[in-house]
């Protein structure tokens, strides 16, 4: 009977779409990570986690964001995200939902009844998952709609054409009656036994290869400071930066934009950020998310982040074979490493944001591997995120230096 409720569900899912969705526009393809994160999850024994992180505010409590009403519990943090996100899935920008008037943004009006009509989505996903999948994140946006204005509900032919099976072996046709044992060819000899699959190389033995491929330990223990200069590409716009960090997970970065200088620091126990409009503090998932992007001490010790390492398989990385491990921060925060089975060398790194509507990837690609002072370190990072706007970033680096004078003043809020 459950299952019955359910299927009616999706039929009616994808009708409600079709009705309610007005536009009928082309949509643009977008890439995106097509694959079923709840598994992801569930393979690690994962607990649905807590919405709210207990040291941020929700976007209720923070109250800045005006006719909020379904997502109020959401951590403020993650709004922008969650708002490219539904962007991403349906192939459309803002302004789909949001009124536009010359350039100036009325994000709270209602004008638009796409608007409504994605507030219905969102309150369908969320009771579909409460009440169907115990709370799981098993339906999202993006699983009916894949970069498209309205689901796709009736099969696309021709469809796919099964491969044959191994040996060249076309199979008994329906109906044929089996040979002696099963066989489907009398006389045919018996089939081996298939070859075992090889034994996973355990993780832990794939980061101790890559902390030997950067360098050693003892380089690694060596490193007390960095300094970087370097640019960021993206969407045809170009950012210069500087940045300096020290232990443990201090930083300062400063980008010089079009729209004048932003300065963003932590000190260790404060992070905050300058620009034209002053001075604010950011949150600890800011402070999180900027230390992951920079990723200094990060990626060189890997292993000590992780509660729980699990080799997955192997993947390609570009031209190159790479074994993936997939790595539990906490219960929540989990992410997937791939490492090249030839060098060692840490060539992806995905990490996911859990939201209360879907589950968020960001992809890290590291290229151009440099000895700076002992340790191999990346000159080209590729940043993949959910952004229709800005989809690829690409971080090129000019300089790098490891244990220069740093100035620790730098990394202390301003008055």
């Amino acid at each position: 009977m459950k299952l019955i409720v359910l299927r009616f569900l999706v039929v009616a899912l994808s009708c409600a779409s079709a009705v309610l969705v007005i536009a009928n526009l082309r949509t643009p393809k977008v890439a995106a990570n097509e694959r079923d994160f709840s598994p992801l999850f569930s393979t690690l024994g994962m607990p649905q986690p807590a919405q709210t992180p207990a040291a941020e505010q929700t976007v209720a409590q923070e109250g800045r964001e005006k006719n909020i009403k379904l997502l109020g519990d959401l951590p403020a943090s993650q709004l922008i995200p969650v708002m490219n996100y539904f962007a991403v899935s349906m192939g459309r920008r803002c302004n789909f939902c949001h009124v536009n008037n010359q350039g100036q943004w009325d994000y709270a009006s209602d004008a638009k009844p796409e608007k409504n009509t994605a507030r219905e989505m969102i309150r369908m996903v969320l009771d579909t998952n409460k009440n169907f999948f115990k709370g799981n994140l098993e339906v999202q946006c993006y699983t009916c709609h894949r970069g498209r204005n309205n689901p796709q509900s009736v099969v696309t032919l021709p469809l796919p054409v099964p491969s044959p099976p191994p040996g060249g072996g076309q199979g008994r046709p329906a109906g044929a009656p089996a040979g002696p044992g099963g066989a489907g060819t009398p006389g045919a000899q018996p089939q081996g036994s298939p070859t075992p699959r090889p034994t996973p190389t355990p993780a832990e033995e794939l980061i101790g290869k890559y902390v030997t491929a950067i360098g050693g330990q003892t380089n690694i223990d060596k490193v007390k400071s960095r300094t970087l200069t370097g640019s960021t590409t993206a969407g045809g716009n170009s950012v210069s930066f500087e940045i300096m960090q020290a232990p443990p997970n201090k930083f300062y970065i400063r980008a010089t934009t079009g729209q004048g200088v932003i300065e963003r620091g932590f000190d260790g126990q404060i992070g905050w950020e300058k620009s034209t409009n002053g001075v604010r503090q950011l949150n600890s998932v800011e402070i999180a998310r900027l230390q992951g992007s920079i990723n200094l001490w990060g990626n060189l010790k890997l292993k000590e982040q992780y509660t729980r390492l699990r080799t997955q398989g192997r993947d390609k990385v570009g031209d190159r074979d790479a074994y993936v491990v997939l790595a539990a921060r906490s219960d929540t925060d989990v992410e997937r490493l791939y490492f090249d089975v030839e060098t060692g060398l840490l060539l992806r790194r995905v990490t996911y944001l859990r939201t209360m509507v879907g589950v968020i990837p960001e992809q890290f690609d590291f290229e151009d591997y440099r000895d700076v002072d002992g340790v191999k370190l990346p000159f080209i990072v590729r940043i993949s995120s959910v952004d229709a706007g800005n989809p690829v970033s690409v971080r090129a680096y000019s300089e790098m230096k490891l244990n220069a004078p740093v100035d620790e003043a730098k990394f202390k809020k301003p008055a």
